[in-house]
């Protein structure tokens, strides 16, 4: 009980920080420079401008990207799951009151450094709470069902999906401008794909002497695949083993802690791994698996 309420405590710490992140972003750097971000907020700031430059209105961004976010919201909860949505919507809401409240100020008085700052704040938000299970929201939510599906960086997917806001951007405020956002969504992709490392694979090389209590305590921890390699010592002569996995960066500490746990004189190197061919379990097949709505040995 106190572990969980310790995580919700956190969830809801940053939660607040990564909503106040995107309102600074968009009312502090993006507006003010007429600068647009990628995903819906983008969305949200294209059709904000155009209504206010021809119905001469003032409409504020939040209204905006609360609206649009709604459908997505509904994606989210049939595609990822429950909890993720729910704390993603809250996030969104958050953060659209917060940009409807906060007053807009220029901060940056340039616009290269209100891009590149906009695009920190905002690749913060969303590389933290995709961090903790949930998400900004928008384009973050597309991109986590995408990944699901094609396994791909959720950065990489968001930074395609996000050229089209670009084009539109360029039509209508100027390609200037639309260069500067662009700039922008680069740096909000790579802060996202620093912090959020799930999706990234290693290959693991454990040589140990030990072999079958090693792969037993790695069976308790992690569902993957294993395949024993007979190896000897080059100077010593001696035989050992080396076990070579295949794991997502998020499963590491297990893994090293599991090794260790057995054998403490265990080598372990580590590869990282372009690409995968193969059965691969993600997330959701090892949950079903744990369950036991899966056989692991099929």
């Amino acid at each position: 009980m106190n572990n969980k309420i310790k995580e919700n405590s956190i969830k809801v710490v940053v939660l607040i920080v990564t909503a106040f992140f995107q309102a600074i972003a968009i009312n502090e750097f993006l507006v003010p420079n007429n600068i647009f971000t990628g995903g819906m907020s983008g969305v949200a700031q294209l059709v904000t401008w155009v209504l206010n430059s021809t119905l001469h209105t003032s409409f504020q961004t939040g209204i905006f990207i609360l609206l649009f976010n709604i459908p997505i919201a509904v994606i989210g909860w049939l595609k990822i799951g429950g909890k993720f949505t729910i704390w993603s919507f809250i996030n969104i809401f958050t953060a659209s009151i917060l940009t409807l409240v906060m007053p807009v100020a220029n901060i940056a008085h340039n616009t290269l450094l209100a891009s590149l700052f906009s695009g920190i704040f905002l690749g913060a938000a969303s590389g933290l709470t995709l961090k903790l299970g949930f998400s900004t929201g928008g384009m973050d939510i597309v991109a986590m069902v995408l990944q699901k599906t094609t396994g791909k960086s959720v950065g990489t997917i968001a930074m395609a999906i996000n050229m089209v806001i670009v084009v539109i951007a360029g039509f209508n405020i100027g390609w200037n401008n639309a260069m500067y956002t662009i700039i922008g969504i680069y740096a909000t992709t790579r802060v996202i794909d620093a912090l959020y490392t799930r999706h990234q694979k290693l290959t693991a090389f454990i040589v140990t002497d030990q072999p079958d209590a090693v792969i037993a305590a790695l069976h308790k921890e992690l569902i993957r695949g294993i395949t024993v390699l007979p190896s000897q010592g080059a100077f010593s002569r001696q035989p050992s083993s080396t076990l070579m996995m295949v794991l997502s960066k998020y499963e590491l500490y297990p893994m090293e802690t599991a090794v260790k746990a057995v054998d403490d004189d265990a080598f372990i190197n580590l590869v990282n791994t372009v690409n995968l061919y193969g059965n691969f379990w993600d997330e959701d097949l090892q949950n079903k698996a744990k369950k036991g709505l899966i056989d692991v040995k099929q």
